[in-house]
């Protein structure tokens, strides 16, 4: 059987997340005028986090420009604006990622601004910036990398653009992991309805749009298809109409992700068609859940992380029907690659 869901564990793992992210906040104001622009650099889960930051600032900042980076490419195209006025905010939960580390050393010598986001000050990431700020050992660091990363975009906007909800931002950061624990509790019945549902699929398909879309690659590649070796493809709902919805039939398993910010009609448009074309559809909306503690002007920046503790506990279901712990790896540290 699935283990019950420990909510204390959730919150108590987040704890040193909610400490750092007044550190991180207050250090984005302070460095907002001498900064133009922002580039994120991270793998996996950590650039998808990047995704939704750089979603939210380009919709909210009129004057930061922002570029989102996987590691490798970043070191290889070797951007032409690494000046003192650009702040490179890199990310990696394991603080070892050999293309993270070494994008972090790349940039030593010039004179941009280094930030990074880890779990603990003695590994290479952490030594490797200027700045780093840390979530601490917890099996919550995705959100905990995410509430730190986002108090840091929010204090770079409030100081550069006088963004007037940063104070409703860091209230709601302060109370997510309350909310996504009681989310994951309140999910539990359904989930497992869902998982003993999808457990004989080797294909799904998760569909999701603007800062969703984060949600959806965590939960399709980093838990599924890394964890549970499905063949799970996470598909953007901007793209979806130019040949992805190609493959749906009325057999075709999807999961489908709404959440609150512009981009929700072109899930909106994902979700009429996929009814009318097949049967074995879930559909996740964030504005089905209560989020208490979570200001209305914020709900659509941390709807995600909402719904990513919801549909965790599809896949920790879905772990005891295969009979293969998430623990599960068949290359990842175990081999050259």
């Amino acid at each position: 059987m699935a283990t019950d869901v420990n909510k204390k564990a959730i919150v108590d793992g987040l704890a040193v997340s909610a400490k750092t992210m007044l550190k991180a906040a207050e250090l984005g104001e302070k460095l907002a005028s001498s900064v133009d622009r922002i580039y994120l650099v991270g793998c996996g889960a950590p650039n998808r986090i990047m995704l939704g930051l750089e979603y939210w600032i380009q919709h909210l900042s009129p004057s930061l420009e922002v570029r989102r980076y996987f590691p490798a490419e970043f070191i290889a195209q070797s951007p032409a604006r690494l000046d003192k006025r650009t702040v490179v905010l890199l990310g990696s939960k394991s603080g070892t990622t050999p293309e993270t580390v070494a994008a972090a050393e790349f940039l030593k010598g010039k004179p941009c601004l280094t930030v990074a986001v880890t779990q603990m000050e003695d590994l290479p990431l952490a030594k490797a910036v200027r700045h780093p700020f840390l979530v601490g050992e917890t099996n919550e660091a995705h959100t905990g990398m995410f509430m730190i990363m986002q108090a840091f975009v929010g204090g770079l906007l409030a100081g550069k653009d006088k963004w007037p909800l940063q104070a409703k931002l860091m209230a709601s950061l302060a109370n997510l992991p309350q909310a996504m624990a009681d989310t994951q509790e309140g999910n539990d019945k359904r989930a497992a309805e869902e998982a003993r549902i999808y457990k004989d699929d080797r294909i799904l398909y998760e569909v999701a749009s603007g800062p969703m879309f984060n949600t959806a690659y965590v939960f399709g590649v980093c838990v599924l298809m890394e964890m549970q070796w499905m063949h799970s493809y996470p598909i953007e709902a901007a793209e979806f109409f130019h040949g992805p919805f190609e493959i749906v039939d009325q057999n075709t398993p999807m999961v489908l992700m709404l959440g609150e910010d512009p981009s929700r009609p072109l899930m909106e448009r994902v979700v009429r068609f996929c009814k009318k074309y097949t049967e074995r559809l879930v559909i996740y909306d964030s504005k089905d859940f209560e989020m208490k503690g979570i200001d209305a002007a914020i709900r659509a920046i941390v709807a995600p992380y909402i719904l990513e503790a919801a549909l965790v506990r599809i896949a920790q279901r879905l772990a005891v029907w295969h009979n293969q712990p998430l623990s599960t790896r068949r290359y990842m540290w175990k081999t050259e690659y």
